[in-house]
C-alpha cells in the first residue's frame, strides 16, 4: 500500500546556507500531521532530536513515521567519502534506533556547491559533466556509502539526482544507475527534479522500475523553468520564483505517473517535496492543496 509523507524542505528548511527563517521541528511536525501525511523526512542533522528517544516520542505524539533523512556528500572528492560515510552512518543509526530500520538514506551530491552547476541548473550541458575518471571516483564513493551505512545499521540507501548538482539530466543518472551496485543503491526518483533537468519522470519511472525504491512527489512550472533558462536564473533565483510549484499546477504528468505506479505494484512511500526559500510562501496551506491533490489521483 503506497503511504505519502511530506518533508521539511516544503517548509524551507533546506540543506543550504540561506537568509531567512525556516520554521522549527515542532511546526513542521505539527503541520505535516494536520495536513494529512503519515510521515515525514529528518531535515538536516540537528533539525530534529538527534536522540533517538526523544525523535521516536515527537513522531509518536502525532501519529508519524520516519521515511528518510538527505545526506548531501562531494562525491567528486575522494577525500570527502570517509566523512560522507560517517555523516551517513550516524544519520541512519538515529533513525534505527528510534525504530524506523525501513527508512532511507537519501545521499546526494553537494548540491549548489559547484558554481558552473548552480548558475546552470535545469540547462547544463555536456560539458560541465564529470570526467570518465570523475565518474568512476564519485561511483566508488555512493558505492562506498551505501555499503557502511547497509552494513552497519541495516538501513538501504537511495541516490537523489538534483538540479545545481553532478547528476541532474537523464543521461547523468542513467550513467550514475550503470556504475553503482544495484544491490546497494537505489533511485529515488524526484518528478520534479527530473523535469527540470531535461526528462519525462514518467519514462524514467519505467526505465528504472528495478532501481526506483523511493518517490518524491514534486512539479514543476513550466514556464517559470522556461523562463529560468531565458533569463539564466541559477538554481536558487529558479526555486524563489516558483520553479516548483504545488502539485498539479505544473508539466508533470501524476495521473499517468500513479497509474504506471499502481501497474508495477508499488508499494513504498511517496513523499511530497515543494521546495520553497526560508520563510517564502504559506508551506501549510500548500501542504493541504497538494494532499488534496494527491486524494483526486486515488492515493
Amino acid at each position: 500500500m503506497i503511504k505519502i509523507a511530506n518533508a521539511p524542505c516544503s517548509w524551507g528548511v533546506l540543506e543550504f546556507d540561506l537568509d531567512g527563517k525556516a520554521a522549527g521541528f515542532e511546526q513542521v511536525l505539527d503541520e505535516i500531521s494536520e495536513t494529512g501525511y503519515q510521515g515525514s523526512e529528518l531535515g538536516d542533522w540537528g533539525f530534529m532530536p538527534s536522540v533517538p528517544d526523544e525523535l521516536r516520542r515527537e513522531l509518536d505524539q502525532r501519529n508519524l513515521s520516519m521515511v528518510g533523512a538527505f545526506v548531501p556528500v562531494f562525491l567528486k572528492d575522494p577525500s570527502k567519502h570517509v566523512a560522507g560515510a560517517e555523516a551517513a552512518v550516524k544519520t541512519a543509526k538515529l533513525m534505527a534506533d528510534a525504530g524506523f530500520p525501513d527508512a532511507f538514506i537519501v545521499l546526494a551530491d553537494d548540491n549548489g556547491s559547484v558554481k558552473e552547476r548552480t548558475l546552470n541548473a535545469g540547462r547544463v550541458t555536456e560539458s560541465m559533466g564529470l570526467t570518465e575518471e570523475e565518474w568512476h571516483i564519485f561511483a566508488v564513493g555512493v558505492n562506498y556509502v551505501a555499503r557502511e551505512v547497509k552494513t552497519k545499521t541495516g538501513l538501504r540507501t537511495v541516490f537523489h539526482h538534483h538540479c545545481a548538482g553532478y547528476v541532474e539530466t537523464p543521461l547523468e543518472i542513467d550513467q550514475l544507475l550503470a556504475l553503482t551496485d544495484p544491490s546497494l543503491v537505489g533511485l529515488v526518483l524526484d518528478m520534479g527534479h527530473y523535469q527540470f533537468g531535461g526528462g519525462d519522470p514518467l519514462e524514467a519511472l519505467k526505465k528504472h522500475q528495478s532501481r526506483i525504491w523511493h518517490i518524491h512527489f514534486k512539479d514543476c512550472h513550466p514556464e517559470i523553468a522556461e523562463q529560468a533558462r531565458k533569463e539564466g536564473w541559477d538554481y536558487f533565483q529558479s526555486v524563489g520564483n516558483g520553479v516548483f510549484c504545488e502539485l498539479g499546477k505544473g508539466a508533470v504528468d501524476f495521473s499517468s505517473i500513479v497509474a504506471e505506479l499502481n501497474l508495477q505494484k508499488y508499494e513504498g512511500w511517496i513523499v511530497v517535496e515543494q521546495d520553497v526559500l526560508p520563510g517564502m510562501g504559506n508551506p501549510k496551506v500548500c501542504a493541504k492543496r497538494n494532499r488534496e491533490y494527491i486524494k483526486t489521483l486515488g492515493l
